[in-house]
């Protein structure tokens, strides 16, 4: 995990130059979280969350459109409050952590999708696997001053992506019909960044 946050950070700093009017932001993992919603049993839906995850982001100040970000996700992180579905879902079934200790998302395209909205367009590689996912992001927000000094921004964003495209294939039938797992899963990341 520490190699693919260093690789992170060097790429970011070799793309520096590029970015003369950007502001580079570390997303703060003690106050943003990493959401995910699934159907479970076609009743209702389980929630969980990663809880360790590191990022950063490059705010272009004169052009939003130019702004990239970059992020990784333990995987064995997953927490569902639930320990015994956690230990499955860090099994080969799902996630199998042990081979594939992280999800990265790099992104490739920012557009202006109305006020304080933005389609963040990227690569998500889960389990070795790597497709095109498309964020709806709310803000950045704007600037503020922590208690301690930090300069800190926010932002929301929200995609869909079907778990079978990245290898999650596992379930269940039920006798009634349908299947213990959903396919869609929501994927929601509260961020908030301090600026570097």
């Amino acid at each position: 995990m520490k190699r693919i946050i260093t690789s992170i950070s060097t790429i970011i700093a070799l793309a520096l130059p590029a970015f003369a009017f950007a502001g580079t932001w570390t997303i703060d993992p003690e106050h943003s979280n990493v959401g995910f919603q699934v159907r479970h049993l076609m009743v209702s839906n389980v929630k969980g969350n990663f809880d360790k995850h590191t990022g950063i982001v490059e705010i272009n100040d004169k052009d939003i459109t130019k702004s990239k970000v970059e992020v990784a996700i333990e995987t064995a992180s997953i927490n569902t409050n639930v320990a015994k579905r956690d230990e499955h879902l860090r099994s080969a079934d799902f996630f199998d952590v042990a081979r594939y200790p992280a999800m990265t998302f790099v992104s490739k395209k920012v557009v202006k999708a109305g006020k304080d909205k933005l389609k963040v367009t990227g690569d998500l590689t889960l389990r070795g696997i790597t497709k095109q996912v498309v964020l709806d992001v709310q803000g950045p927000t704007r600037e503020i001053k922590d208690p301690w000094g930090n300069i800190r921004k926010g932002a929301t964003a929200t995609t869909k992506i079907s778990r079978k495209d990245f290898g999650l294939l596992w379930n269940a039938a039920l006798e009634t019909g349908g299947v213990a797992v959903g396919d869609e899963i929501t994927i929601t990341l509260e961020i908030e960044m301090i600026r570097k």
